[in-house]
């Protein structure tokens, strides 16, 4: 019997196959004490677990193909980081002498600390990156317990062309994937911002994850459609539903082929309207993929992972190398470097910090906040921004803004550092162009009153939906109002873009609701001329924009401002897409 189940696609595309389970034992942990004489040894075997978990990784490393997109040894190197880290390889053997416990219930305690924090963080990247470190930790716990480091069918089984099902999969399990010609997976658990997701969206497979419960309705060797774009699982499809798939995969290949026709055209409407198209990025290595799609510029440079995985802050050095590999990259074109954007009341994980009394971390000590409070940390950043400024074009912009006080605070330090380096006769840009995210309800209400003040703004729409409808984005049990449509959101979008055009100052939009393609014609409608969208959409958006015109367009857009019912709403989208 057919059945249909429902998840979130995080990486589109359609495939199908026959199902291959994959099951992650879980690992017991049990807590017992030891003499003080069998604490060496004790030691000892979680430092032999440590360094074969390295060994593990490190193979799994060797296995990625040259060609693979770099995201891949990026995600595996930050796990092999992960093993390197005192948290992980000191603070639990602290924890055995201290406590004289195992060494499985050492790490558990460490690991259940550590994943304390990251839940206090607001910003989903951040807050998903637990994933890692309880991954990183499951590994040790296997090794210490004896069991197969990955599932044994990863290893035994001969997995092309099948259709993963799992409960969950680190970033090492994705790369085997590759290795092992996999279709396509789907998971019980995990969201948009998981590695998985990410490695899936690079790699090119449809996943689907957030499943909850789907393992009691697919056996091994159904026949599955998995459809990443609706984040639908189609289990035993009939004759009908997988002639209409087939179709849609061959369709979708004919697509892919013809848009990368488009890569060095320019990005233009049909009645002449020049838009401009720029990238996001997180990683230097992201330049790659961005050169690939014939990206020129980068709208939105995230530095937050330059602080990740580590328990202390990057130094001014460290910033200014990783910002000068991406402007040498661009040779001439611009890059926006956004300040770091650290979710919760702590900028860094560190074993001294213990749970946060912040019960709304999302309404807290976040991004600016965080950096005007504490310019040790923020200060390092502001030096390497300018000196990196001296290489190229560059632009900061700064994230979470709600009131032209920050905006001051900002620009008198940038002067008093400005002062420093002409005294220290070091080189930067005395233009460097300065702008802020328009993201808290606040600044969009009030752009015309601080658009006189800064360089450039930048609509950030992850956070600006989530406040304007008092709803956490990370919480499965309110995701669902969610709405980037909903007539408040755009409001305040198009208030946004109309304040700043009426102060001449050029605004983009850097969210996710600039990747997304339903939304691109309606963002256009309502004056959006400049966009940065994550690599993988480029080329799409990019024929979405050169096969529409401008004219038509505003008085349907505007048409939604005025509409409060979703089915109406949702039919005036299908006419501004057609």
């Amino acid at each position: 019997m057919s059945l249909t189940l429902h998840g979130i696609g995080v990486s589109k595309g359609i495939a199908i196959g026959k199902v291959h389970i994959i099951k992650h034992e879980p690992v017991e942990i049990t807590e017992y004490c030891l003499p003080n004489y069998a604490l060496e040894e004790e030691i000892a075997r979680f430092e032999n677990a440590i360094a074969m978990a390295r060994q593990q990784l490190q193979h799994i490393r060797d296995k990625v193909p040259k060609d693979a997109t770099v995201d891949i040894a990026v995600f595996i190197d930050a796990h092999l980081l992960m093993l390197e880290d005192s948290l992980l390889t000191r603070v639990p053997i602290d924890l055995m002498n201290e406590h004289q416990c195992n060494a499985e219930w050492a790490l558990k305690m460490q690991c259940d600390s550590i994943v304390q924090i990251f839940d206090q963080m607001d910003d989903p990247y951040l807050s998903s990156r637990k994933n890692d470190i309880e991954q990183v930790v499951v590994r040790i716990q296997r090794i210490l317990r004896g069991s197969p480091d990955t599932p044994e069918s990863f290893e035994t089984s001969s997995l092309v062309n099948t259709i993963i099902l799992a409960d969950d999969l680190s970033p090492a399990d994705t790369a085997l994937m590759q290795h092992h010609g996999v279709l396509a997976f789907a998971t019980e658990y995990g969201g948009t911002t998981s590695h998985t997701a990410i490695l899936a969206r690079s790699l090119g497979i449809p996943a689907v994850v957030g499943l909850h419960r789907a393992s009691p309705y697919i056996k091994s060797n159904d026949t599955v459609i998995v459809d990443g774009l609706q984040g639908v699982i189609l289990v035993n499809p009939d004759i009908r539903s997988l002639r209409y798939y087939r179709m849609r995969q061959y369709e979708a290949k004919r697509y892919r082929a013809a848009l990368t026709k488009i890569k060095n055209s320019p990005t233009i409407t049909r009645d002449g309207m020049p838009i401009t198209l720029q990238v996001n990025i997180e990683f230097p290595e992201d330049m790659e993929t961005v050169e690939r799609v014939g990206g020129k510029e980068i709208g939105l440079y995230r530095t937050e992972f330059l602080f990740m995985n580590r328990h202390s802050p990057p130094d001014e050095e460290e910033h200014f190398e990783v910002y000068s590999r991406v402007i040498r990259a661009l040779k001439g074109d611009s890059v926006t470097i956004r300040t770091v954007d650290l979710g919760a009341d702590k900028q860094v994980v560190d074993s001294h910090y213990h749970k946060s009394s912040v019960t709304n971390p999302a309404l807290g000590l976040r991004a600016i906040r965080l950096c005007l409070k504490q310019p040790q940390l923020f200060k390092p950043q502001l030096r390497a921004i300018l000196r990196a400024s001296a290489l190229g074009q560059v632009r900061m912009m700064i994230p979470m803004v709600c009131g032209l006080h920050e905006i001051i605070q900002v620009r008198l330090m940038l002067d008093e550092i400005r002062t420093e380096l002409l005294h220290q006769s070091i080189k930067f840009d005395p233009q460097m162009p300065y702008g802020v995210m328009v993201e808290v309800p606040a600044i969009a209400l009030c752009t015309d009153l601080i658009a006189s003040h800064v360089d450039f703004l930048s609509l950030g729409t992850n956070d600006l939906i989530q406040y304007v409808l008092a709803i956490d984005r990370g919480d499965a049990a309110v995701n669902y109002l969610y709405d980037p449509l909903h007539p408040a959101v755009l409001r305040l979008i198009k208030m946004s873009i109309d304040a700043a055009k009426k102060a001449e100052k050029p605004i983009s939009m850097c969210g996710e609701m600039a990747s997304d393609t339903r939304y691109i014609r309606l963002l256009m409608g309502l004056g959006l001329r400049s966009f940065s969208v994550n690599p993988e959409a480029f080329l799409e958006i990019k024929q979405i924009i050169n096969n529409s015109s401008i004219e038509g367009l505003a008085p349907l857009s505007n048409k939604i401002l005025n509409t409060a019912y979703q089915a109406e709403i949702s039919k005036i989208l299908e006419t501004i897409n057609a």
